[in-house]
């Protein structure tokens, strides 16, 4: 909770006191009982349960000092949920004097502990002998003397952990059962998560978030700084040689040519949300240059100098802009170009490294402006 310095109802009445007699000339009387003190205690009062009140808030709106409910609503807007109290479990054994007669001991009958402090309720469980499905409940057929049956405490939490052979007491009737009684102790049953508990449960969560995802991994890449690019492959190795298990990044801070250290802190980010077990590379891009040549026609009116490199300019920033495995057009040079200027009339004889065709670009590499020639 932020530091904050409060004051008992007494220190505000002496602060008060001392404020009026300060300033005041008359009137000053303060004894108990006077009419003077006695605004100033109803002041005071008020203003020492509006500092509870901000106290109690500033407690409420961070997790480290909330406490019970508040704890639940603030992380309630992060997904999380307390996770609650867990009923006891066991099993107990039903038995009786004379087996002449089937016994049915139905699902939701009670039983309880020698001091009737735990009830349990027996459950359903296909796994017990006795247990029959299309009655719902567990019998004992004629010549049995006892069966087991699985029951619930009616109570979650820790209290229903009972001690071996504290259930002894059929709660309610049932015909041709005299006796009850649990051979194990209970120790399944657990009391709702504590509030220290899900707190650090809650930090366990959020860092959780960032799972071993593609969409995860390349979201640690671009986090490191603004202008970065990135290309995932998975289950190849650089080479492009089949490798399950394996995934390399090619990474750019924006230069084409990223320098170790960003490689480096490229890695470290990866490995920070990457799948456990998988292994990773991280390589800078091979750098593809474009070399670009054209001669422009300007029109009248127009400063003929400028005017191209206006439209130099134009281009080598839109190759700029091409990112990780971008590949580059051939006409949309020309579409730059003549978009560039009002003043430029006709481009002809463009050449990109001295061809008419596209500029393709791999995964592995980015395309990066050589000589722009505009004559």
């Amino acid at each position: 909770m932020p530091s904050m310095s409060s004051k008992s109802f007494t220190q505000i009445v002496s602060d008060m006191v001392t404020a009026v007699q300060g300033r005041a000339t008359a009137l000053i009387d303060f004894a108990i009982g006077s009419v003077l003190r006695s605004v100033i205690e109803a002041v005071a009062s008020v203003v020492v349960w509006l500092e509870s009140l901000i106290l109690v808030l500033l407690q409420t709106t961070r997790l480290a000092t909330s406490s019970g409910s508040d704890v639940d609503s603030f992380v309630a807007d992060f997904g999380l949920v307390r996770l609650p109290a867990q009923a006891s479990t066991g099993q107990v054994t039903f038995a009786r004097f004379t087996a002449t007669m089937q016994a049915i001991i139905p699902v939701g009958a009670l039983v309880q502990t020698s001091d009737g402090t735990q009830q349990f309720t027996v459950i359903a469980d296909t796994t017990q002998p006795a247990y029959n499905a299309g009655l719902g409940a567990y019998v004992l057929p004629p010549g049995t003397a006892s069966g087991a049956a699985t029951v619930q405490a009616v109570n979650a939490g820790a209290a229903g952990n009972v001690s071996a052979g504290t259930i002894t007491v059929v709660a309610q009737a049932i015909a041709y059962i005299d006796t009850v009684t649990n051979a194990l102790g209970f120790t399944n049953g657990a009391n709702a998560e504590t509030d220290a508990a899900l707190r650090t449960r809650f930090v366990a969560y959020i860092a959780s978030l960032s799972k071993a995802t593609k969409t995860a991994i390349a979201n640690a890449i671009l986090s490191l700084k603004t202008g970065v690019s990135e290309t995932l492959v998975e289950n190849a190795l650089y080479n492009g040689t089949y490798n399950p298990g394996y995934f390399y990044a090619v990474v750019d801070d924006g230069t084409g040519t990223p320098g170790s250290s960003f490689l480096s802190a490229a890695s470290n980010a990866i490995d920070a949300v990457r799948p456990f077990t998988v292994s990773f590379g991280v390589f800078a891009p091979v750098v593809v240059t474009a070399n670009v040549a054209m001669t422009a026609a300007i029109a009248a009116g127009y400063d003929p100098v400028a005017t191209k490199a206006t439209v130099r300019a134009a281009v080598l920033a839109y190759i700029g802009s091409q990112t990780l495995g971008q590949s580059l057009p051939y006409t949309r040079i020309l579409q730059i170009a003549y978009d560039s200027s009002p003043g430029v009339t006709n481009i002809t004889g463009l050449t990109l490294n001295g061809g008419t065709a596209d500029l393709a670009a791999t995964a592995q590499q980015r395309i990066l402006a050589g000589t722009v020639t505009v004559s």
